[in-house]
């Protein structure tokens, strides 16, 4: 650390200013011969001479701070040896110097001592010369004095705060700086030690920082650094360079998980889960983002392997189920059944269409998927309502063998442009899980309005219910919630899905509300009209 040298500089600088107007105030005065005794100011040029020399060799922060108030009491002395040589020529005036050194650098106890030895050697050269007459100027010099020193005096506390507080801020600033550079080595350790990619983005899309995980995804994804091929999530559709994760962060574009391909089909490529969220300063401004990537090529190989697992299965096992209920309805048309025979046989057609149904919905997924054909929606102008009561009527035979009242009192008449089919699915699905689990004598009631938007299809059970930590994984695929796979019958844990992909097919979603023991209501919101028509 370099040392202070505050100290040295200000005694070298008043000294050499003094002794330069010192020089320069006997030269004007032999040149305008306003010198009576030559040897009195030569005498004191070569005091303030001395003084000076000294002043530049010795160390002064090495050494107490009284010792260097010698050199402007020896320039008193010799200002005073000046002045002597001719009273009127305003050598007085040079005393203002050594006075506002010591009174600026020696505090409250300098300015006194400074204006008393001051004063003190001016009046005695003035009582000491017989031709001295009392003038204004011979007060107004040692008044200049007073008030210059103590000018000094005063400026010199101001600094002295100033440089305190500054000293104090700077500290503050250093702990500042060394608190957020250890922040920073920490956040940078932690990012680091994750196994996902992280890119801190700045406002012009500039990459500022990026962590390690990332930059070993960078060495897969670009082998010998030519950056591979990018493809959306069917692993198909080939992204431009302005459809890429980074350059759509760039741009402020905010995502959340999309799977991304790099890497042509076949052997070798990667599948990395992307989220962009953009960054904004306290005034709501852009800052710029943060990109976030993820490795996800085994998880996704790994449910493509299930998917391909359940798509052959159900192939397999709808041909022989189509033969199975065939065959069944050929037996059940004949008129020499009993009535023991025929129930048993109708318990067996109802499950295997139970089955097939369950296969249609794996085949469904299977291939939407694998960026196969989606769900198909014929939408047209249809009663809503009368899908409901269709639905529920069917359902009710269900409902009576265990004591399920299904109250159809809050339908309404309402038209809406849908599928009807697939929002009879739907309704099924929702009406027929809050028989399947609730309760026995429970209560489904099932009401159906409208806004000035919306057709509103409400399902309410006193069931069981469902925990606060399963709803929000109600509507995936495959996902049971407890309470299900407690029960004897056991589902897909498909029909929710596809129920909520067809009600977004159509514009609208599926939402409910459930508390656990206290039943569930689903709520099924659908467009009135087409998209973009007003009636």
């Amino acid at each position: 650390m370099r040392a202070d040298r505050t100290r040295e500089r200000t005694v070298v600088l008043n000294q050499l200013l003094l002794g330069v107007v010192a020089l320069l105030s006997a030269t004007i005065a032999f040149a305008m011969e306003a010198v009576a005794v030559p040897e009195l100011v030569l005498g004191g040029l070569l005091l303030v001479a001395v003084v000076t020399g000294i002043a530049l060799a010795v160390p002064w922060n090495r050494i107490h701070a009284p010792w260097s108030a010698l050199l402007p009491i020896c320039d008193i002395l010799a200002i005073a040896l000046l002045r002597e040589s001719n009273p009127s020529a305003g050598f007085s005036l040079l005393w203002i110097f050594p006075a506002m050194w010591i009174a600026g650098s020696f505090g409250l106890l300098g300015l006194v001592v400074v204006n008393v030895l001051t004063n003190g050697v001016y009046w005695l050269t003035v009582a000491l010369d017989p031709a001295q007459s009392l003038t204004p100027v011979i007060i107004l010099i040692p008044m200049t004095i007073v008030a210059v020193s103590t000018t000094a005096y005063l400026a010199s506390k101001r600094a002295a705060a100033q440089r305190a507080l500054l000293d104090a801020q700077a500290r503050l600033l250093a702990r500042a700086v060394e608190r957020s550079r250890r922040q920073e080595d920490l956040v940078t350790e932690v990012l680091d030690a994750v196994d996902f990619g992280v890119i801190r983005l700045g406002i012009r899309g500039e990459e500022s920082v990026r962590n390690e995980a990332h930059a070993r995804m960078q060495r897969m994804l670009a082998p010998g650094g030519a950056e591979q091929a990018a493809f959306a999530e069917d692993g198909l559709t080939e992204l431009g360079v302005e459809q890429t994760p980074l350059a759509r962060a760039r741009r402020g574009e905010t995502f959340d998980g999309d799977l991304v391909w790099y890497g042509k089909p076949g052997k070798g490529r990667r599948a990395l889960s992307v989220t962009s969220r953009a960054l904004e300063s306290a005034g709501g401004e852009r800052v710029g983002g943060i990109l976030v990537s993820r490795d996800v090529t085994d998880e996704v190989m790994a449910l493509r392997a299930r998917e391909d697992l359940v798509a052959s299965v159900s192939h397999e096992l709808r041909t022989p189920l189509t033969a199975i209920l065939g065959y069944l309805e050929l037996v059940l048309d004949g008129d020499d059944l009993s009535a023991a025979s025929r129930r048993g046989l109708e318990v067996a057609e109802r499950n295997a269409a139970r089955l097939l149904d369950i296969i249609a919905d794996l085949l469904t997924v299977s291939a939407d998927h694998h960026g196969g054909v989606r769900l198909s929606i014929d939408q047209r102008v249809a009663r809503v309502d009368e899908i409901v009561h269709s639905s529920v009527e069917a359902l009710l035979p269900r409902a009576a063998e265990r004591q399920i009242t299904l109250d159809d009192a809050g339908i309404e008449q309402v038209t809406a442009f849908i599928d009807p089919l697939r929002i009879r699915q739907v309704v099924d699905n929702i009406i027929g899980n809050a028989v399947k689990y609730n309760v026995d004598q429970g209560r489904v009631e099932v009401g159906v309005t409208a806004d000035m938007d919306h057709a509103w299809i409400v399902v309410r059970d006193d069931g069981t219910g469902i925990s606060a930590e399963e709803i929000p994984r109600l509507f995936e695929r495959f996902f049971r919630a407890d309470a299900v796979r407690k029960t004897t019958t056991h589902g897909s844990g498909l029909g929710l899905s596809i129920s909520r992909e067809i009600a977004r097919a159509h514009g609208g979603e599926i939402t409910v509300q459930s508390e656990l023991g206290s039943g569930s209501t689903f709520l099924i919101r659908l467009p009135l009209r087409e998209k973009g028509r007003r009636s």
